[in-house]
C-alpha cells in the first residue's frame, strides 16, 4: 500500500501548471486525546492522496495540524471525510486569503511527539482546557482595554514584517522560548489583566492559553483562528483592521498582505521591505529580508559567500555540500551575522 509521494515536487509543479485547476491553501488543528497517531496517519494519507491533497501534516497523542492545498473542485469530498472523523467534524478550516495553487508540491503527513513543539514536561497541564476565544470584534474591543496586554505568540521573523498594533512582540527564536519569558514577564498581572494572545492560525496561542490558565492567570483570551480568521471577519463585516503589514504564512508564498504599511526593512541594505526570501546557496537556505535590487546584485543570496558557492557549476556545489549539515537550518532565521541590517 502507498503511503509515500512517487512524484518529485518538480514533477508535481508540472502536472498542475498543465492541469490549470485552481487549488486552495488551508490551514486547520484541533486539540484533542489522540490513541494512535500512526493509524491515523495512514488513514488521511490514503484518503487524501486519492484527492490529490498536497501539504505537510502533523499527528501526535495532542492532535493535528495541517497546512495544505486542495483542488477546489475536491473541496467538498475534502470537507466530507473530515467530517467523517469525529474529533474533526466541523473543525474551523482557515482558508488563505491569497491563493496560489503551488503553495504545496508534495503530501507529507507525519507522527510527532507534539503538533507544536513546546519543550515541557508537564503533564498535569490539559492543553483542551483553553482560553475563551474571540472574534475580531471583541478582538478589536478588547485589545483598546487598559487593561488588556496583548501578546503576539509568534517567532521574531513573523512579528517583524506584520503584528497589531501595541502588541508585545517577543523577541524569540521559537514557540517554546517564549512560554516563560512572557510568564516571568507578566507575572504581577495574573489577576488583575486581561491577557490576549494572537498567532497566525490559532494553534500556538490556544496551547499557550492552557498553560498560562493551568498557571494561575485569570483572565485569558485568544484570537479565534488566528491573523487569517481576523482578515477574514474584518473584510467581510467591515470592521477596523488594526493589525500592520504582512501575515508570514508558512508556505511557498511566506507572506499574505493584510495592510499596505511595510514595517520591516531589508536585510542587506536597511531599505522599507517585507519580502522573505530563502537564500539561494542550498548549503545556507537562510530566511530572510532582501528588497528587489540586492536579489538582483546578490543573485539571490545572503552574502558574498553564498553568492560565490551559487555561482559554481551545480556539481560543485553537491560536491562541497557532501557530509556538511545545513549552516543556517536550524533556529538561525533571520539572525546571520552577514545580515547588517537584521532585527
Amino acid at each position: 500500500m502507498q503511503l509515500y509521494n512517487t512524484l518529485s515536487a518538480k514533477e508535481r509543479e508540472k502536472l498542475i501548471e498543465e492541469a490549470g485547476k485552481d487549488r486552495l491553501t488551508i490551514s486547520f488543528y484541533k486539540y484533542a486525546h489522540i490513541g494512535n497517531p500512526k493509524i491515523l496517519r495512514n488513514h488521511l494519507f490514503i484518503a487524501w492522496d486519492k484527492m490529490e491533497v498536497l501539504g505537510r501534516i502533523y499527528v501526535a497523542h495532542e492532535g493535528i495540524n495541517a497546512q495544505l492545498s486542495v483542488p477546489a473542485e475536491n473541496f467538498t469530498d475534502f470537507k466530507t471525510h473530515l467530517d467523517s472523523i469525529s474529533f474533526l467534524e466541523n473543525v474551523r478550516l482557515n482558508i488563505a486569503i491569497e491563493q496560489d495553487n503551488k503553495s504545496f508540491l508534495k503530501l507529507k503527513v507525519k507522527v510527532r511527539k507534539k503538533i507544536v513543539a513546546d519543550g515541557l514536561n508537564d503533564h498535569t497541564f490539559d492543553v483542551t482546557n483553553k482560553g475563551i476565544h474571540v472574534g475580531a470584534e471583541q478582538f478589536n474591543e478588547l485589545i483598546e482595554d487598559p487593561n488588556t496586554i496583548l501578546v503576539d505568540m509568534r517567532n521574531h521573523y513573523e512579528s517583524e514584517i506584520g503584528h497589531f498594533k501595541n502588541a508585545i512582540t517577543p523577541d524569540v527564536d521559537t514557540f517554546r522560548d517564549s512560554l516563560d519569558i512572557i510568564e516571568q514577564d507578566l507575572a504581577d498581572h495574573k489577576e488583575d489583566k486581561k491577557l490576549v494572545m494572537y498567532c497566525t492560525g490559532g494553534i500556538r496561542c490556544e496551547k499557550a492559553s492552557a498553560y498560562y490558565k493551568h498557571k494561575g492567570f485569570k483572565n485569558v483570551y485568544q484570537l479565534e483562528g488566528g491573523i487569517i480568521e481576523y482578515t477574514r471577519q474584518v473584510r467581510d463585516k467591515k470592521l477596523e483592521n488594526k493589525f500592520l503589514g504582512k501575515n508570514f504564512v508558512f508556505d511557498h508564498r511566506r507572506g499574505e498582505r493584510i495592510s499596505e504599511d511595510v514595517i520591516a526593512h531589508c536585510h542587506q541594505c536597511g531599505k522599507p521591505c517585507d519580502t522573505h526570501v530563502n537564500c539561494a546557496n542550498e548549503a545556507c537556505h537562510l530566511l530572510f529580508i532582501q528588497c528587489e535590487e540586492c536579489a538582483t546584485a546578490m543573485d539571490n543570496c545572503c552574502s558574498v559567500d553564498c553568492k560565490e558557492i551559487h555561482a559554481l557549476p551545480y556539481e560543485e556545489q553537491k560536491k562541497l555540500r557532501k557530509g556538511k549539515g545545513a549552516s543556517n537550518k536550524i533556529f538561525k532565521k533571520g539572525r546571520s551575522p552577514v545580515l547588517k541590517y537584521k532585527k
